[in-house]
């Protein structure tokens, strides 16, 4: 079988090639175009497959790192509350601790007025005495008076003492045992 020419028909010079041979090619053509395709939808495929997988971690993480943002806030604005309540207790305990001062001032200065007076009424007493021994038992008394007293106003400011430091630790304390019961649980 010979090529017969195009140009014996046309009167052209290209040769025409037999019908198997272009089905054939065709076929291959086809054949190779289809495996490209299937190869490109297999790339998109797992491209998209990708593209989830990896959009789904980066969720993940946004999640996490928001919640880790919420929960170090959290704490950020627990430690400021309690840095708060400790300067209100600090306060408190500095309104307590000036009032009580006062107090025990007024105290001292009631009781000095008092033995002042006590004294001095004891010393115009001394001066109208009529005789040796009764300045000498005035004397006595008032030294006795006044040391009984002196025990007796000692013993009373101690005690108010020692009332007016426990109302002032007592804010403290409270704050010191809050945080103990707060910072002392495991996480």
């Amino acid at each position: 079988m010979a090529i017969k020419a195009k140009s014996d028909e046309t009167g052209g010079g290209i040769p025409e090639a037999p019908a198997a041979v272009v089905n054939t090619g065709y076929q291959a053509v086809e054949s190779g175009v289809q495996n490209s395709a299937k190869g490109i939808e297999q790339t998109v495929s797992a491209l998209k497959e990708g593209m989830s997988q990896a959009a789904a971690g980066f969720e993940k993480t946004q999640a996490r790192m928001k919640e880790g943002m919420e929960k170090a806030m959290k704490t950020a604005e627990e430690f400021v509350a309690f840095g708060q309540g400790n300067l209100e207790a600090i306060m408190k305990s500095g309104q307590i601790w000036v009032a009580g001062v006062q107090d025990l001032s007024k105290q001292v200065a009631a009781t000095a007025q008092a033995s002042f007076e006590e004294t001095l009424s004891a010393l115009k007493a001394m001066t109208s005495a009529k005789s040796l021994k009764d300045a000498f038992d005035l004397q006595t008394s008032l030294a006795r008076t006044t040391m009984e007293k002196a025990i007796s106003e000692s013993g009373r400011l101690t005690d108010a003492s020692f009332k007016l430091t426990e109302q002032t630790l007592a804010p403290i304390t409270a704050r010191v045992t809050l945080a103990v019961e707060t910072f002392a649980k495991p996480v």
